[in-house]
């Protein structure tokens, strides 16, 4: 196995003045050379920062070291760099990110973890997304060499000319670790276990209502989804995981990434958001969650008052997809109300994330409502009827 390609270097000598810079996201994003990225932009000048998924807090960067950054999907890491105008969260599907890196955001160095390739060479490790898009648009890959991480990337080795290693790290990629499901979350993931035919394609999020739902899976399922939790290790222990999973990043703890380690379970997101894909394959199942929805149920996931939260994602990407697929489903779930705040408001507090003509159903503690083939009054009355206290 060849552990080193033909070149090594510094961050400094591949960063060159005014250059744009993609710094690989998820838990494995190589946060041990941030601080040296940082000061080989400063010394570059204009340099530009691209991001993506910051699951964990984002530490080691100075973002003032950069002429602008911007992200494609914050997730809470990046949550008060954005709020505090550090980083431009920019409203994109994953779906149509390739197009971007092919195109106005074209990467000229891409930061990120490698880890060997079993036939030679280099691959990613706990996240593919979208990093090996900004490899065939072009970027020369700043590796870093992490051979504690996962080796799931389901692609061929990255070629050899594009990839530069630039530190080695024995350190073992983020653990993300998400609260305890809450009983509203047990009643909600019932209520969606019953709208699952035996047999579907199942995207379904990371989190406590994700790990709900999962729990609540009693019958095969295949797992389709941008994110590969913990939960899926569950399921296979139960004898539910119908084939490999695919998926785009890991997202969990140790228990998750030795399970992982050796499977071909990692796409870029071309593949796996992709609608055209996603529907054709049997029935295809998405379930999302939602910051708030209106009567309508449009959705908001981005922000609240005040704050932001996380991005677009997959979430218009996956509802689409499963509302097209024959026999499948788009679920939208989420509680009543959480801090304080109802689910359900007269407007909501940011731009539709995704719009209500592809969320087929949703669902509360309270129940589910079918939303197919209802026009706006009788959507606004299902819609209502799941929210006993009112619209907040």
């Amino acid at each position: 196995m060849a552990w080193l390609p033909a070149r090594s270097a510094s961050v400094a000598a591949l960063v060159r003045p005014g250059a744009l810079v993609a710094f690989a996201d998820g838990i494995g994003s190589p946060l041990s050379v941030a601080a040296e990225l940082s000061s080989a932009a400063l010394a570059a000048g204009g340099v530009r920062l691209l991001l993506g998924w910051m699951p964990t807090p984002f530490s080691g960067i100075d973002f003032a070291a950069f002429t602008d950054v911007r992200t494609v999907m914050p997730g809470w890491g990046l949550r008060h760099a954005v709020d505090a105008g550090l980083v431009r969260a920019l409203p994109v599907r994953l779906s149509a990110v390739p197009a971007l890196l092919h195109g106005p955001l074209r990467p000229d160095v891409l930061v990120a973890a490698v880890v060997p390739h079993p036939r030679g060479g280099y691959c990613f490790g706990p996240e593919v997304s979208w990093l090996r898009t900004a490899v065939a648009a072009g970027a020369t890959v700043a590796g870093v060499l992490s051979p504690g991480y996962p080796r799931c990337d389901a692609g061929t080795p990255l070629p050899d000319g594009q990839v530069v290693i630039v530190a080695e790290t024995p350190d073992p990629p983020a653990a993300l670790n998400f609260s305890a499901p809450l009983a509203e979350h047990r009643a909600i993931a019932a209520h969606v276990a019953a709208l699952i035919p035996d047999g579907a394609r199942l995207q379904v999020g990371p989190g406590a209502l994700g790990a709900a739902i999962l729990d609540g899976i009693c019958s095969p399922v295949r797992i389709d989804s941008g994110i590969i939790s913990e939960g899926v290790v569950d399921l296979a222990e139960r004898g539910l995981l119908a084939g490999e999973p695919v998926g785009a990043y890991l997202a969990g703890g140790q228990r998750l990434l030795d399970w992982a380690d050796g499977r071909p379970l990692l796409h870029p997101v071309d593949y796996t958001h992709d609608p055209g894909r996603l529907s054709a394959d049997g029935p295809f199942v998405a379930v999302n969650t939602a910051l708030e929805v209106d009567e309508q149920a449009q959705v908001n996931v981005e922000a609240l008052p005040g704050a932001a939260v996380g991005g677009l994602g997959g979430h218009p990407d996956y509802a689409a997809a499963a509302s097209r697929s024959p026999g499948g489903l788009s679920i939208v779930a989420l509680p009543c109300g959480s801090h304080g705040r109802s689910g359900l408001v007269r407007a909501l507090s940011w731009p539709v994330s995704t719009p209500a003509h592809d969320v087929d159903v949703l669902v509360t503690e309270h129940g589910s409502a079918d939303l197919r083939g209802l026009d706006r009054a009788e959507r606004a009355r299902a819609v209502r009827s799941l929210w006993p206290a009112g619209i907040g």
